[in-house]
């Protein structure tokens, strides 16, 4: 297939695909007439790619995935340096989730703070005990 039919059908750019090539992510063979050529397999690598910067992986994070599929494999997970980057991804999802944790309840202590200091309680919806409407 051509660099158009792939883009439509992966739901992104002839651009970006271009970029994917440029990155070494994407092979393309060239036609007789040079034109890019592509098949299902690059198809699947380009989904792979999407999807996992779709989850917050960086380009660059996707090569791993790449090249467990180019190899064979059924899943771009099933090799171990992929298995490296997602216990790595999966590490900084939990500090992530540990600093958000701890603004929250930062946050969560200065509501409860100034609702004691006599401006009204608020049901976490800008309206007060009194009825009333905050921003």
């Amino acid at each position: 297939m051509r660099i158009g039919e792939l883009a439509d059908r992966a739901g992104t750019s002839a651009r970006t695909l271009r970029y994917y090539e440029q990155q070494g992510l994407l092979r393309a063979r060239r036609t007789a007439s040079g034109y890019r050529d592509y098949d299902e397999v690059d198809l699947r690598l380009v989904r792979e790619i999407r999807s996992l910067l779709e989850i917050g992986f960086n380009l660059e994070e996707t090569r791993p995935f790449v090249e467990c599929l180019r190899s064979g494999h059924e899943s771009g997970a099933d090799c171990p340096a992929s298995i490296v980057v997602l216990s790595r991804k999966l590490s900084d999802l939990d500090s992530c989730i540990a600093r958000l944790l701890l603004v929250r309840s930062r946050v969560g202590r200065e509501l409860a703070d100034a609702n004691g200091r006599g401006h009204g309680t608020t049901d976490g919806h800008g309206t007060t005990d009194e009825g009333e409407h905050r921003p």
